[in-house]
């Protein structure tokens, strides 16, 4: 066993690779030397795998011939990764070190030891080391802060739902094929929050069709309906207003048998959310305090403005009602504003929220 001294994590500590990466530019980093650590975090697990895949590619092009795989389950032991990165193989070959941490939350113990694993990095080896996307919170960690000075760090954002349609067009362009605007749109409704299911898509109509233009009728036909509808995403489709997405998503969920409680329950809550901060803001408190009291990031914090603008307060308190009255339906209790099938209710409250009346 060769250990690699002290000297190797002043080397690495002189020689710092810090450097905020955008998955875009990832192919033109990797023509060039590795560096000696590289950080994923991202909730695309499509988008992720594949710079992972990347990275792999380029470390075995480059001569890092051995590959050790090490996942932080409950009974991990953080001195496995120390010894990773401190042995060689019998026959000297550079190594690739994997370090998974599903849960993005690696404990006192862990983050402690990838401190001190950033700072004694060896130039014989290549790590990467790879997360879901990391909360407000977590991003202030310590254990972050010493990755993220240490490696070439590469979060990869959430392919939001307007974006959807420009990503599949960047897919279809990068295996030599395009298509209209309308058959752009046409997969993103049937793929909603399913990106892999996009990715596939893409690629059997790769494998269909020859390069060049697809008409409307060949997507028509090749493409199908795979949405994966999430009930926590009702809240941006009520939000930015789009009563189309709306009602597809609801539709979507009740044909998947999804549970009418649990979709209530998603609403009232985004509906109790609105009201405290229409409240608060007629009161004058600053909205951006508000969603960070409130722990509101990311689409939800881009919609939430203009949704405030749209919605009175009156809306809220009226269907903040209505849901308590769908409760009781659900429940099988008589309800006094409301007859008919629960779901078509849950249906016109959602909409209350889309149209803002």
């Amino acid at each position: 066993m060769i250990w690699c001294n002290k000297f190797c994590g002043d080397l690495l500590r002189s020689t710092s690779p810090e450097m905020q990466l955008r998955i875009d530019a990832l192919d033109a980093h990797l023509a060039k030397p590795l560096a000696p650590l590289y950080v994923i975090t991202s909730d695309e697990h499509v988008l992720a795998l594949e710079a992972a895949d990347n990275i792999r590619k380029a470390a075995r092009l480059q001569g890092f011939s051995e590959r050790e795989v090490l996942i932080v389950e409950r009974s991990f032991k953080w001195g496995e990764l120390l010894a990773a990165n401190q042995s060689q193989s019998l026959f000297g070959d550079k190594k690739l070190i994997e370090l998974r941490i599903p849960t993005g939350k690696p404990g006192k113990e862990g983050g402690q030891a990838l401190q001190q694993y950033a700072a004694s990095l060896c130039p014989d080896n290549v790590t990467l080391i790879t997360l879901p996307k990391l909360d407000w919170a977590t991003q202030k960690a310590a254990w972050v802060s010493a990755l993220q000075q240490a490696s070439v760090f590469i979060d990869i954002p959430l392919i939001e739902r307007a974006q959807l349609p420009s990503w599949i067009g960047a897919r279809f362009a990068a295996q030599k094929q395009s298509t209209d605007k309308q058959s752009l749109d046409f997969i993103a409704d049937r793929v909603e929050g399913n990106l892999l299911a996009a990715h596939q898509e893409i690629q059997k109509l790769g494998l269909l069709h020859p390069e060049g233009k697809l008409s409307f009728e060949q997507v028509q036909e090749a493409v199908l309906n795979v949405a994966r509808y999430d009930v926590f995403k009702l809240n941006e489709a009520m939000l930015a207003g789009d009563a189309a997405r709306l009602v597809r998503m609801l539709e979507g969920l009740q044909g998947e048998g999804e549970a009418l409680p649990l979709v209530l329950w998603a609403v009232a809550e985004e509906i109790r959310t609105l009201l405290k901060l229409k409240s608060a803001v007629a009161q004058g408190r600053p909205l951006p305090i508000l969603l960070k009291e409130n722990r509101i990031w990311g689409p939800r914090e881009r919609l939430m403005e203009p949704a405030l603008r749209r919605i009175k307060l009156s809306t809220l308190q009226d269907a903040l009602q209505e849901a308590a009255q769908i409760d009781k339906m659900i429940k099988g209790l008589r309800a006094k504003a409301f007859s008919g099938d629960a779901w078509d209710a849950m249906m016109q409250l959602g909409l209350k929220i889309a149209r803002g009346a």
